[in-house]
């Protein structure tokens, strides 16, 4: 097996290096390089990791069905309304106010967008139930 050795610089090398270029005639014939590097406290020395992937790898071969289809209207719905909330100027503050008292709870929100994202979710879904 190779071993690659990382330059003292680089700290983290993860995602595509290479991508399939989908609309080549020989689309067919190139594969994606994913890579991920890290440092971490395991029993395990190997902290890189390289993944090779064709094309048709991630060609569906179904059509999705409605529950699917739902989802994603739900998740479309939902990642509009955050944003749309995390932009409007009347809300920001008491947002903000919200957020950092839920934050230190037991079950709190760490993050102002997870914070956003589970309000939509809640008004959404009581919206739609």
């Amino acid at each position: 097996m190779a071993k690659a050795e990382y330059a003292d610089m680089i700290k983290t090398v993860s995602g595509a290096l290479t991508k399939i270029n989908k609309k080549s005639p020989h689309a067919a014939d190139q594969k994606m390089v994913l890579a991920t590097h890290r440092k971490a406290e395991t029993t395990s020395t190997g902290c890189s990791r390289i993944y090779l992937r064709g094309l048709g790898s991630v060609t569906r071969s179904t059509a999705p069905d409605a529950d699917e289809l739902a989802a994603r209207q739900r998740f479309a719905a939902v990642a509009r309304a955050v944003n749309t909330r995390a932009h409007d100027l009347s809300k920001i503050t008491a947002d903000q106010e919200a957020f950092f008292e839920q934050k230190d709870q037991p079950g709190g929100k760490k993050t102002m967008k997870s914070y956003l994202w589970s309000l939509e979710l809640a008004a959404y879904d009581q919206a739609h139930s």
